[in-house]
């Protein structure tokens, strides 16, 4: 992700300024990024997704949250998950940021995939809250979380191969077929 150029902002300009723009951006120490133009593969998962979590989070103190919202993280950074829930009371009242998400989600796609995979995560997991950062692929159908075990470290969980997608930090089990509905399977997958 390429950071615009202009001068660097404090994060409360930032908030001043990114809540009259048409389009979002998240920000990192100073710096203003420009969120890219989601596919419609993306999209699918995204909604997908969003909808399968809200129904299994029906009447439990967490609720789960889209791309729209902004999650903050330490005193310099404001990112946009695709997807994340909250259980934490006082994300369930605030207006426009969150800063205590249990389960982060984002779909990933060929401009941002690397960024998710690293830099974003470093970001993430500097949030104490955190318990499971998932990436989803919707090309490949590849599914991957990372988990925060007891002992702080982040542990790979590998679902591409099997046919349920497992959100453990708030004990979730939502079918392959149903995050991937609509979407066709990659081209190279067998017939």
């Amino acid at each position: 992700m390429n950071a615009l150029t202009q001068p660097r902002l404090s994060l409360e300009a930032y908030l001043a300024w990114e809540n009259e723009q048409p389009e979002k951006h998240e920000f990192h120490r100073g710096e203003i990024f420009a969120m890219v133009g989601a596919r419609r593969v993306h999209g699918r998962v995204q909604g997908n997704l969003s909808r399968e979590l809200g129904v299994l989070l029906k009447g439990s103190p967490c609720q789960v949250f889209v791309d729209g919202m902004k999650v903050q993280i330490g005193d310099d950074t404001i990112l946009y998950p695709d997807i994340f829930v909250t259980c934490d009371k006082a994300d369930l009242r605030t207006d426009l940021i969150f800063r205590a998400p249990t389960l982060v989600v984002e779909v990933l796609s060929p401009s941002t995939q690397a960024y998710d995979r690293s830099a974003k995560f470093a970001l993430y997991r500097r949030i104490p809250a955190l318990r499971e950062y998932i990436l989803v692929d919707p090309d490949t159908r590849r599914v991957e979380a990372f988990r925060r075990g007891a002992d702080g470290l982040w542990v790979l969980h590998d679902m591409s191969e099997t046919d349920t997608l497992v959100a453990a930090s708030i004990d979730a089990r939502v079918a392959m077929a149903d995050v991937f509905d609509g979407i066709d399977p990659p081209a190279d997958a067998a017939v």
